[in-house]
C-alpha cells in the first residue's frame, strides 16, 4: 500500500501540488475567520457551581462594566489647575460613544465637609462643585471616610481615580443569560433534542454578537485611550479595569502569532541553510510547515473553534511537529542518497518512505494519544486545544507526506552538501559518553531526579494578571499604581444572606425622637426598607467589614459597613439608627444611591454583598491559600453560618479554573503516560521496551516541574500545558531512536556498535530539528506578554532536556538493560 501510494505521489506530482495548493488556498481564505477570545468566558468552569452564583449575584446588582483611570497630577489634587484638567477630561471622556457615566473627585457625596444630621444631608447632597465648599475639609474627608480613602484617592492624596463607567449591552446580558439558561439545565438533565437545538441556536446567537461587538469594545479602550493621551502633560495618566486586561491580552496574543510567527520563520530558514546549505531543504520544511498551519486553521475556523489564551500556541506546538517529520524525511533522505548514488529521485523516495513511514506514523499516534487526554478535563479552553492539536498533527503528517515527496520531485537529484554534518560532531560525543562514562549519567540522572521532587513540591498554582505583562509596558504601570495606591485590582466579592426571622414591628421612642419631625414622611415609607435595617443585621456587617479589611491581602473593601463608617463620624461616634439608614435607602437621589447603596444590599432577597479588591501585586499573595482563608474566617471569627455566605466574583472563579486545570492535567498526564506505552508496547512488541521509553520521557517533564518550582514560575493557565509539550516532544525523538536502534542491532546484534550507528544517522535529523526550533522560540523570551515569553524559555528548555535525555540517558537504558535482545559482546 505505501509503495502504490509513493508510486500515486511521484507519478502524479504536479496534480498533487495543484491540489495541496487549492486545498491551502481554500483554507487559508477560512484562516481569516478564525477568532480569539481573552474573554473572562474563556477562563471558566462551565459546570462550577460559583460561576452559577456568580451570575446569579451579579443579575441581582448594579455591577456595569467599567475603566478606571489612575491620575497623578503635578499639582495638588484639589488645586484648581487640577479639578479643570478633571473637569475637561470628564467632558471628553462623555463624547466618546459606548461611556454612560465618569465618576470623579468632582462627583461624589461629600458627607463631612462639614458634617450636618441627616435630614440635611438628603435634601442637599454637597460635591466639591458645589459653591462655598471647604476645600481643607474636603481634603480630609477624601484622606479619612472610609468611602474615599485608598479607593477615590491615594493615601499621600497625590493620586485620584477616575471612574469611566460603559453603557449596559442588554442584548449582549439578553444573549447571554438566554445560552446559559441551557447550559444551567444540562447540568440538572439531559436536554431534550428541541431543547439541543434551542441550545445550539442560543449559543451561535451570543457568539455572532459577541464576535461583532468585540471590535466595537477594542475601539471604545483605544478611543479612550486616545482621550486621555492629550492631559498626560498635567500628569501622570494609566487606564485599568478588567475589560482592558482582556483587551490588552487579545491584542498581545495576536501580535505574537504574527510577530513571532514571522520571526520564527526567518531564524528557522537562516538556521536551515546553515545545517543544510541547498535551497530546497529550506524552502521544503518552511513551505510545508506553512501549509499545514494554514490548513489547520481553516479547519479551527470552520468548525467554530476559537483561540484562547490557553491555545494561543497551538501554531507554535504544531510548527515543531511538522519540522520534526520533515526535517527527518530530508536526513533519511541525504543518508539514503550517499548509500544509493545512482538511484533515481522516485526511487530514492521510495526508499525513504519505505524507511521513515512506520515511525513517523507512529510519532503522530502517540502525539494525538497524549493530546487526547487533554480532551477529557472539564475545561473548555484545555478540550479545544487538544482537539487543535489532534487537528494539527493529523494535518502536519498528512501533508508532510503528500508535499515533501511531490516537491521533491521538482528538483533534480543533487548531491547533499555534508558541509555542516561533518563539522557537527555533537551526536558522536554523545555516543562516547554514553559508551565510557556511564557512571556520570546515572549521577546526572539520580540528581536531576532530586531537582525535580524538590523543585515540584514548591510549585504553586498562582493567576497574577499583573505578572502577565512587562514592567516597562502600559498596562503594567497602570495596574501597579492602582494596586498600590487605590486598594487593589483583582475583584472579589462576598454575599452573606440573613436567616429568615419574621417582621416585627419595633417601638424605638430613642429612634422615633431622632427623626424628630420627619414621622410623617417616614410613614409613607416602604415598610419593607424600614423593617430590614436592623442592629443585628447592622452588627453582622460592621463584623464581617472589618474582618474583611484585617487581611493584609486585601486592599479595599466596599459595603453598607463602608456607609455606617462614615456614619459614626458624621455623628460623632454614633451609629446611623435603623429609621435613618431606611430613610437614606428610600430619599436618597438615585445617583448617589447607586454610589453608596445599591451595589450592596438586597432587601428583596435579604442579603448584603462585600466588593473587595486584592492587592494583586502582593508578592506574598497566594490566592487560593487566601480564599480557604477567608471561607474558615468568616465562620470561625465572624460566626456565620456556611450556609448563609459565598464567595463569588471572577477572583473566586479564575482560581477554580486554575485548580482544576491543575488536578486535570495531574489526571491527564497520567492518562497520557498509560497511553503513550500502550503506543510504545504496540509499536515494540515489548513490555521492557515501553518501559524504558516512558522513563525516558518523564526526564523532560520532570525537569521543566522542578525548574519551574525553583525559579518560582507558578502553573497558570498556559505554562500547565508545557507537561504535554515536553511528553510531546520527547515521545518523537524516542520513538524515531528507538526505532533506528532496532534496525542497526539487527546487522551485527552489538548493543554498542549499534548506539554508535544509530548516534550517526538518526541523531543527526534529531538534533538538527531540536537546534531549529531551539533557535527560533528563543525570539519569544522578547514578548511583553510575560506567558508567551515563559511559553518560549520552557519551550527551549524542554527541547535541550528532550535530545540529552534522547541521546545520553535513553541509550543508556538500551545498552544497560538490553530490551532488543542479548545481542553480541562488544569487542574494542
Amino acid at each position: 500500500m505505501l509503495k502504490h501510494y509513493t508510486h500515486f505521489i511521484t507519478k502524479h506530482f504536479k496534480a498533487v501540488l495543484f491540489a495541496v495548493t487549492i486545498l491551502t488556498g481554500i483554507f487559508g481564505y477560512y484562516a481569516q475567520y478564525l477568532s480569539i477570545d481573552a474573554s473572562a468566558e474563556t477562563l471558566l468552569l462551565e459546570n462550577d457551581q460559583d460561576l452559577k452564583l456568580t451570575r446569579e449575584v451579579h443579575a441581582r446588582y448594579i455591577s456595569p462594566d467599567y475603566l478606571v483611570i489612575s491620575f497623578s497630577p503635578k499639582e495638588s489634587l484639589l488645586s484648581d489647575t487640577t479639578l479643570s484638567t478633571i473637569r475637561n477630561l470628564k467632558a471628553s471622556l462623555l463624547k466618546i460613544e459606548g461611556v454612560e457615566s465618569v465618576t470623579s473627585l468632582l462627583d461624589v457625596p461629600l458627607l463631612q465637609s462639614p458634617p450636618r444630621p441627616i435630614q440635611e444631608l438628603i435634601g442637599n447632597v454637597q460635591t466639591l462643585e458645589s459653591p462655598g465648599i471647604d476645600k481643607a475639609l474636603v481634603q480630609k474627608e477624601l484622606t479619612t471616610s472610609p468611602l474615599y480613602a485608598q479607593n477615590l484617592v491615594s493615601e499621600d492624596f497625590k493620586t485620584t481615580a477616575i471612574v469611566v463607567n460603559l453603557k449596559d449591552d442588554f442584548t449582549y446580558t439578553e444573549l447571554l443569560t438566554n445560552r446559559n439558561k441551557y447550559l444551567l439545565l444540562e447540568q440538572e438533565r439531559a436536554l431534550t433534542q428541541e431543547e439541543t437545538t434551542q441550545y445550539e441556536a442560543a449559543k451561535k446567537a451570543f457568539k455572532a454578537y459577541r464576535d461583532s461587538t468585540r471590535d466595537e469594545t477594542h475601539r471604545l479602550i483605544e478611543t479612550v485611550r486616545a482621550t486621555i493621551a492629550p492631559y498626560k502633560g498635567e500628569g501622570d495618566l494609566f487606564l485599568g479595569g478588567v475589560i482592558m486586561i482582556a483587551d490588552d491580552m487579545i491584542s498581545f496574543v495576536k501580535d505574537d502569532i504574527k510577530i513571532y510567527g514571522i520571526a520564527i520563520l526567518v531564524i528557522m530558514i537562516a538556521i536551515l541553510w546553515i545545517i543544510f546549505r541547498q535551497i530546497r531543504f529550506v524552502v521544503l520544511p518552511i513551505i510545508v510547515s506553512i501549509s499545514a498551519v494554514v490548513i489547520t486553521t481553516g479547519i479551527n475556523a470552520l468548525l467554530g473553534l476559537e483561540v484562547t489564551v490557553i491555545s494561543s500556541n497551538y501554531v507554535a506546538m504544531q510548527l515543531i511537529t511538522t519540522l520534526s517529520l520533515v526535517i527527518h524525511l530530508i536526513v533519511c533522505y541525504r543518508e539514503e542518497y550517499a548509500l544509493y548514488p545512482d538511484a533515481s529521485q522516485k526511487e530514492l523516495l521510495g526508499i525513504v518512505f519505505e524507511r521513515m513511514s512506520i515511525p513517523s506514523i507512529f510519532v503522530i499516534l502517540t502525539s494525538i494519544a497524549g493530546f487526547g487526554s487533554l480532551m477529557t478535563c472539564g475545561i473548555l479552553p484545555i478540550i479545544d486545544l487538544g482537539t487543535m492539536m489532534n487537528i494539527g498533527v493529523t494535518i502536519s503528517l498528512i501533508v508532510t507526506y503528500t508535499l515533501f515527496p511531490a516537491m521533491m520531485m521538482l528538483f533534480k537529484k543533487e548531491p547533499p552538501v555534508l558541509v555542516f554534518d561533518k563539522a557537527f560532531t555533537l551526536n558522536e560525543t554523545f555516543a562516547k559518553i554514553v559508551e565510557h562514562h556511564s557512571r556520570i549519567i546515572v549521577t546526572v540522572a539520580i540528581a536531576l531526579g532530586l531537582f525535580s521532587i524538590l523543585g515540584a513540591s514548591r510549585l504553586v498554582v498562582e493567576n497574577s494578571f499583573i505578572n502577565y505583562f512587562k514592567k516597562s509596558t502600559e498596562i503594567y504601570k497602570g495596574m501597579k499604581k492602582i494596586d498600590n495606591n487605590l486598594g487593589g485590582t483583582t475583584p472579589l466579592e462576598i454575599v452573606v444572606k440573613f436567616p429568615k426571622a419574621p417582621a416585627q414591628k419595633e417601638n424605638n421612642e430613642d429612634a422615633a425622637s431622632a427623626i424628630d419631625g420627619f414621622e410623617e414622611e417616614f410613614n409613607a415609607m416602604n415598610n419593607e426598607a424600614q423593617y430590614w435595617f436592623t442592629a443585628q443585621k447592622m452588627q453582622t456587617i460592621l463584623k464581617v467589614h472589618d474582618y474583611l479589611l484585617s487581611l493584609p491581602e486585601i486592599g479595599n473593601v466596599s459595603s453598607l459597613g463602608t456607609l455606617a463608617k462614615v456614619g459614626r463620624i458624621v455623628k460623632n461616634g454614633n451609629d446611623f439608627d435603623n429609621f435613618e439608614l431606611a430613610l437614606l435607602y428610600n430619599e436618597l437621589p438615585e445617583r448617589y444611591k447607586k454610589i453608596l447603596l445599591s451595589p450592596y444590599i438586597n432587601i428583596e432577597h435579604d442579603e448584603a454583598r462585600f466588593v473587595v479588591r486584592v492587592v494583586d501585586s502582593n508578592p506574598e499573595l497566594r490566592r487560593s491559600e487566601l480564599l480557604e482563608s477567608i471561607q474558615k474566617g468568616l465562620q470561625s471569627e465572624v460566626g456565620l453560618d456556611p450556609q448563609n455566605y459565598h464567595l463569588v466574583g471572577m477572583m473566586v472563579l479564575y482560581n477554580n479554573m486554575l485548580q482544576s486545570l491543575f488536578s486535570s492535567q495531574i489526571s491527564t498526564l497520567g492518562l497520557a503516560v498509560l497511553s503513550l506505552g500502550a503506543m510504545f508496547l504496540f509499536l515494540f512488541r515489548s513490555l521492557k521496551i515501553a518501559l524504558l521509553a516512558m522513563t525516558v520521557n518523564m526526564v523532560p517533564v520532570s525537569v521543566i516541574f522542578g525548574i519551574m518550582g525553583f525559579a518560582n514560575i507558578p502553573l497558570d493557565m498556559m505554562s500547565i500545558t508545557i507537561a504535554s509539550i515536553a511528553l510531546g516532544i520527547t515521545v518523537d525523538n524516542t520513538i524515531h531512536y528507538y526505532y533506528r536502534f532496532r534496525e542497526e542491532l539487527q546487522i551485527d546484534g552489538d548493543y554498542i556498535a549499534s548506539m554508535h550507528r544509530a548516534h550517526g544517522t538518526i541523531a543527526f535529523g534529531m538534533f538538527y530539528y531540536s537546534l531549529a526550533t531551539i533557535v527560533g522560540f528563543l525570539v519569544m523570551v522578547t514578548s511583553n506578554f510575560i506567558p508567551t515569553l515563559i511559553f518560549g524559555l520552557l519551550t527551549v528548555i524542554v527541547l535541550i532536556t528532550a535530545i540529552v535525555s534522547d541521546l545520553l540517558f535513553s541509550p543508556f537504558l538500551v545498552v544497560f538493560f538490553k530490551p532488543f535482545g542479548k545481542g553480541v559482546t562488544h569487542k574494542k
